[in-house]
């Protein structure tokens, strides 16, 4: 969103924002995004081509979606057109038409750039209505969305055109942001605590961080401080702070009661810690993922289902946003607490990892193994293997699937509650029909 230390500010007016008047006003100054900016990386790429393509722009807010399309616009020398989807229409589209038409035919013959911030606003028909011109080349087309393109834009618009993914800024390029503006003298000198809970607060997002900043430079200036304090930082924030620090303590520790209320049947517990972190500004993404990974470390086979509501949770929040789509956040997390409850799949998978990892690379036994050719075939690929679907009940009793030589590992001890009380059965089943069959080394 912002540059470098040098960065000469550009001429503001009085009012102006500080994240205006820091804005970056070439490639070379963008803070983060190296990912698609960086030598050699594709957006880069798209600007040192000479000619621009119309794309989406998707990340989370205050990652630099606007400013790339400022800086392409100036990079090939194009009018600028900026259309807000939240409060445009047709009309502004029908605008935008009229003005890129004239610099096309102009004396200058200039290009256009059509920038729609929050392109996932427009509907069907209103994202059409770029197609023609689009297809034509009367403009190029740059969309901005903190949403899923694949859900929220046209696959005939999307297809015609390249989606490049931003990131949250990392906190060490909101630290250089906060360098940035004391280098301009928008603001005092900031104790490093104070600067770590700022960085927290922003939670990646530049525009917060810059907005923030404003706020207290003026408090500051107002009450004539010369620097600003932790403590005083709080004071004056108050409600806008997060409740607890993102990446710190108190966050892992929020974190660690909700999960551990689900893994104990609490409904109300999970749903009172689950509450507390969307209301502390935990980014309802970050949850969902942390809903998925309960599902599967601490529910299993007990309940598949529950995997596949956390996932489904995920995507209904991904479709709705906030505040809609914490609802289904909280259905997951009260699913998951009364769900029964099962570790086996995550026990079973680290004693696995923790096995290959200490023995050497066992070979795959020859009935196993895949014959394509003729000349395995004569190696003995395969040979001696028995089809289970060929067999008694899809089941070939006796046929071992393990390396040679290697005991049964039992990496996998279903627990006797949920559907894991019949996979239980059935593995007893299997058992013994294969004890039937084997010899007491594991040969039948």
């Amino acid at each position: 969103m912002t540059g470098p230390h040098d960065l000469k500010p550009a001429a503001a007016t009085p009012h102006q924002p500080l994240a205006e008047r820091l804005r970056p006003r070439t490639l070379a100054e963008v803070i983060g995004q190296q990912h698609v900016l960086g030598p050699g990386m594709p957006l880069r790429l798209a600007f040192e081509s000479g000619r621009p393509h119309s794309c989406i722009l998707w990340g989370p807010p205050g990652v630099g979606k606007t400013t790339i399309a400022r800086l392409m616009a100036d990079a090939f020398d194009a009018q600028f057109i900026s259309i807000s989807a939240v409060l445009g229409g047709v009309k502004d589209i029908r605008e935008a038409v009229e003005q890129a038409t004239a610099a096309r035919d102009g004396l200058l013959q200039q290009r256009t750039i059509v920038f729609v911030d929050e392109v996932h606003r427009f509907n069907k028909s209103q994202q059409d209505a770029f197609l023609p011109h689009v297809e034509s080349g009367l403009f190029t087309f740059i969309g901005a969305t903190t949403e899923n393109p694949s859900f929220e834009v046209n696959s005939a618009l999307l297809s015609r055109a390249a989606v490049y993914v931003l990131q949250p800024l990392s906190s060490d390029d909101l630290k250089q942001i906060v360098a940035l503006a004391q280098a301009h003298q928008a603001l005092p000198a900031i104790e490093d605590i104070a600067i770590e809970r700022l960085v927290a607060y922003a939670d990646g997002d530049a525009r917060r961080l810059l907005n923030t900043l404003e706020t207290l430079a003026m408090a500051a200036a107002q009450q004539q401080l010369g620097d600003i304090r932790d403590d005083w930082l709080l004071q004056v924030l108050g409600e806008q702070m997060r409740r607890y620090d993102k990446g710190g303590e108190q966050f892992y520790d929020t974190i660690s009661a909700l999960h551990k209320s689900v893994r104990g049947s609490d409904p109300d517990a999970a749903l009172y810690w689950l509450v507390r972190m969307l209301d502390g500004g935990a980014d309802p993404r970050y949850m969902a993922r942390r809903l998925v990974r309960m599902a599967s470390e601490d529910i299993g086979l007990a309940d598949p289902r529950a995997l596949r509501l956390a996932l489904d949770a995920t995507e209904v929040y991904e479709r709705l946003g906030s505040p809609e789509g914490e609802l289904a956040l909280a259905e997951c997390v009260i699913y998951l607490a009364v769900a029964p409850k099962s570790n086996a799949v995550y026990k079973a998978y680290n004693a696995a990892r923790a096995l290959v990892k200490s023995e050497g690379t066992r070979s795959v036994p020859m009935h196993l193994r895949n014959a394509p050719t003729q000349l395995m075939q004569q190696l003995d690929y395969g040979r001696g293997y028995r089809y289970a679907h060929d067999e008694d009940g899809g089941f070939a009793a006796g046929e071992r699937y393990l390396p040679d030589g290697m005991a049964e590992p039992g990496f996998y001890q279903p627990v006797r509650r949920g559907l894991e009380i019949k996979i239980a059965d059935k593995l007893d089943q299997l058992r013994a029909r294969n004890a039937s069959v084997r010899t007491p080394d594991g040969e039948r």
